[in-house]
């Protein structure tokens, strides 16, 4: 099995759907706007620095899911998504999708955001696999909390090699495509890593191990990041 792993925010998507959900229930009067936005920003921040708390920032970001019932949910997500998504599916990224689709490649997100805000996203591009951040779900209510290890940093790995285990499956190559310098652990464990419209820290990264450099954000095609095709 060939396996192709895809990053979702600004990979697959010109924009972090996390961060958007999050300025999404603000407009729909669903948290405290300042209090949130102010948060939200902050755990941008930290993100971007590679010094976010996962464990803080799921239990501010999961909390909504537990203050609103799943129906209200499921029509905010869906209006979401028509809104915000939609707009910022990448023409090229979908192509990307698709390469790797006519290859007969198995094809998969990782991403960090929780599972209920990317699955929706996940069929949108037609990738059958999506492993996210868990969460936790009792007598059919959203708790606040999440479950197993979250998808983040080294916590893809762990989830990549789990759900390997639980299938059975054996992979006789695998690429995974990224913006983030958080996910450097899983770029250096793949067979075939590539930076897609990577951060600077990113970039040196895949400029010092000789990765392909892309962008999908130009024209409906990947092309190599101009000045730095490897």
């Amino acid at each position: 099995m060939q396996l192709a792993i895809f990053d979702l925010d600004n990979t697959l998507l010109g924009g972090d759907s996390d961060y958007l959900w999050g300025q999404y229930l603000i407009a729909q009067g669903a948290v405290s706007a300042l209090e949130h936005e102010s948060q939200n920003r902050r755990f941008m921040r930290e993100y971007e620095a590679g010094q976010l708390d996962i464990a803080t920032f799921l239990a501010f970001a999961l909390q909504p899911l537990a203050d609103n019932d799943y129906d209200t949910l499921c029509r905010w997500r869906q209006d979401f998504i028509a809104q915000h998504i939609e707009p910022r599916v990448l023409p090229a990224a979908q192509a990307l999708v698709e390469q790797h689709r006519r290859r007969g490649h198995t094809l998969m997100i990782i991403t960090a955001t929780n599972r209920f805000v990317t699955e929706p996203i996940a069929e949108r591009f037609g990738i059958p696999y999506l492993l996210a951040t868990e969460p936790e779900i009792i007598d059919g209510a959203f708790t606040g909390r999440h479950t197993g290890t979250p998808t983040f940093q080294a916590g893809k790995i762990h989830a990549l090699q789990a759900w390997l285990d639980a299938a059975g499956k054996q992979t006789d190559a695998t690429h995974f495509y990224s913006d983030s310098h958080n996910d450097l652990p899983l770029l250096d464990h793949v067979d075939h890593p590539v930076a897609v419209d990577p951060d600077a820290t990113l970039k040196a990264a895949a400029q010092a191990n000789h990765w392909p450099i892309i962008t999908l954000r130009n024209g409906d095609q990947p092309q190599p990041l101009k000045g730095d095709n490897q």
